[in-house]
């Protein structure tokens, strides 16, 4: 089929031109501001389903609102009646329609235009009145707070928070991308007189200051957000997509002495922590013991020997393992370990402990396998 999407460079239109792609759409007319006005007479003949997503949020001057919001939209009808072409409109208009400002009386006018629309022709209209929208590809100081934040703490740049209570209603891109594919397939979330994205999440202004801050602090902290909870896990992901791409990388403290090295690699308060330890060969580390504090031992390269016995016990236990063939070695509570290099080159072994070190409580004691 022959998609229409207007305002196809935007944050939306971007993001739902990649998605529609996904899915196999691949007719797809973009009409952007740029676009030859013409082009609308060809496309509005031609399409099976239209995206009006094209609007204007940030003007330099408020009759621009009106122009953006209602002007094209007009247009746009105008050409599909003309042409008798009644397919599907998917109209994005705001939550902002509720109110009396210049923005909203512009995006409720072009709600009203496209309802009469359907009453002339009855056709289907999908009307969705969205609420915050973030995600990759926005823009800071244009589409939401969120890409405001992302861009300046990323850049350390300072924020301007005037009240840290404020309640934000916030939807993610991929929520609204799925339920237009949802609308494009003619299943549409209908409530009340309006369509709707089911999925949104509420925070509070400073709280959403607070955990995109952290997002930078875990570089150092070498802390994982919870990717458990769904809008911290959406937030990091947009987060990460306003790295400044000579920033994509980051360095770890790598504690190195002739033995090899042992680098922590990222912790969780729930989750424990992982570290990569580096061994030359012939060097043996370990030789100790824990009361609760558990690993896994993942040797990814090099020939190693992973030595066992509990500790009111003479028998030994060994495990050969090697980068030939990837395994996970647990390492119970009770029992003194150690590992060899066996081989010839470094031994590389990715280690997870249930617990993060606390040098305070690090329940490790030294003794021989």
């Amino acid at each position: 089929m022959n998609i229409l999407v207007t305002g196809a460079k935007g944050f939306v239109g971007k993001n739902l031109i990649a998605e529609l792609k996904n899915n196999g759409y691949s007719d797809i007319f973009e009409f952007t501001r740029e676009s030859d006005p013409s082009l609308l007479m060809k496309y509005t003949k031609e399409c099976d389903f239209v995206f009006h997503l094209a609007g204007v949020n940030r003007p330099k001057d408020e009759k621009e609102f009106m122009e953006g919001n209602f002007d094209l939209t007009s247009q746009l009808l105008e050409l599909l009646k003309k042409h008798n072409n009644k397919v599907p409109v998917l109209l994005t208009s705001s939550i902002q329609a509720e109110k009396d400002n210049p923005y909203g009386r512009s995006k409720k006018a072009g709600e009203d235009l496209l309802l009469n629309y359907y009453y002339e022709t009855d056709a289907k209209v999908y009307v969705y009145r969205l609420p915050n929208l973030f995600g990759k590809w926005s823009k800071p100081n244009y589409n939401t707070v969120v890409a405001t934040f992302c861009h300046n703490i990323t850049k350390g740049l300072d924020i301007q928070i005037n009240n840290p209570e404020v309640e934000l209603n916030l939807c993610y891109i991929d929520d609204v991308l799925e339920e237009f594919i949802r609308a494009l397939e003619g299943r549409p979330t209908v409530q009340d007189d309006f369509c709707v994205v089911p999925v949104t999440h509420n925070i509070k202004l400073g709280d959403l200051a607070d955990l995109i801050k952290s997002f930078k602090e875990s570089r150092t902290n070498l802390s994982i957000p919870n990717m458990e909870d769904a809008l911290t896990k959406k937030l990091y992901s947009t987060y990460l997509s306003f790295l400044p791409e000579d920033q994509f990388s980051y360095d770890l403290k790598m504690n190195s002495d002739h033995r090899g090295s042992f680098t922590e690699f990222m912790r969780t308060p729930e989750r424990g922590q992982v570290s990569i330890n580096v061994s030359k060969p012939g060097i043996t580390k370990g030789n100790h013991w824990h009361h609760t504090k558990n690993e896994k031992f993942l040797v990814v390269s090099g020939e190693g020997l992973i030595r066992f016995r509990k500790i009111d016990s003479e028998e030994i236990i060994e495990y050969r393992v090697s980068g030939e063939r990837l395994r996970v070695i647990d390492i119970p509570t009770g029992y003194t370990h150690s590992i060899v290099n066996v081989g010839e080159c470094d031994l590389v072994t990715v280690m997870w402990a249930n617990e993060c070190f606390d040098p305070e409580r690090p329940d490790t004691y030294f003794l021989e396998v």
